[in-house]
C-alpha cells in the first residue's frame, strides 16, 4: 500500500455502496480536504473508487468506462480486459494506484500489476492507506451492529479517519439500489 486515501465498498443485500474520504496529500502535507475519489460509471450502473494520483484517476476511470461501453456494461468482462490493458501499458502499469469497481452483483479490486481480485466474502473491499482500518471496522460493524449499507460504509470510514493520517472525515458515498435495474 501507499500513502493515499481510503476507499471502502460494500455489496450488501439491498444496496451496493462505495465511499471515500476527501484528503489529498503530498508527502506529509495536506493539499486538499474535499476531493472526490469515487465515481458512478456506465449510466449509474457501476460504482468506482480510486487510490493514487488524481490525474491518474481521471485517465483510469475513462479507460475503464470505455471497456464498460465496449462490453455493454458487463463488469466481469470489463475488469478482465481493463486489467490486461492497464498491465500492458508501459506508463500506466508504473502507477502506484488501485481501483475498486462494483455493481449490485460483483465487487473487484484492480491494480496495474494485472490483479483482478474479488474479495473472499464477495461483499467488502478496501484500498488505500486506511483501507485495512476501514475493512476491519466494516467487518466488525456488519457482525455486531444493525446498520444499512451506507451507514456501515460511512461509520467504517470515520473509524479509519481516526486512525490513518492520510484519511480525513470528509466522507462521500455513492449508492446503487439492488431493487432497480
Amino acid at each position: 500500500m501507499f500513502d493515499a486515501t481510503t476507499i471502502l465498498a460494500y455489496k450488501g443485500k439491498n444496496k451496493a455502496v462505495i465511499g471515500g474520504d476527501g484528503q489529498v496529500t503530498f508527502g506529509s502535507t495536506v493539499l486538499k480536504g474535499n476531493a472526490t475519489k469515487i465515481r458512478s460509471l456506465y449510466n449509474g450502473k457501476i460504482l468506482a473508487g480510486f487510490a493514487g494520483s488524481t490525474a491518474d484517476a481521471f485517465n483510469l476511470f475513462e479507460m475503464f468506462e470505455s471497456f464498460l461501453e465496449d462490453k455493454k456494461g458487463d463488469i466481469l468482462k470489463s475488469v478482465i480486459e481493463f486489467s490486461k490493458a492497464w498491465r500492458k501499458d508501459k506508463v500506466l502499469r508504473r502507477l502506484e494506484a488501485m481501483m475498486i469497481v462494483l455493481n449490485t452483483e460483483h465487487i473487484f479490486i484492480l491494480t496495474g500489476n494485472g490483479d483482478v481480485v474479488e474479495p473472499e466474502d464477495g461483499e467488502i473491499a478496501s484500498i488505500g492507506s486506511g483501507g485495512n482500518y476501514a475493512i476491519a471496522a466494516a467487518r466488525a460493524l456488519k457482525r455486531h451492529a444493525s446498520l444499512d449499507e451506507e451507514e456501515l460504509v460511512k461509520e467504517s470510514l470515520k473509524i479509519a479517519a481516526e486512525l490513518c493520517i492520510y484519511t480525513n472525515h470528509n466522507i462521500k458515498t455513492l449508492i446503487l439500489d439492488g431493487n432497480t435495474n
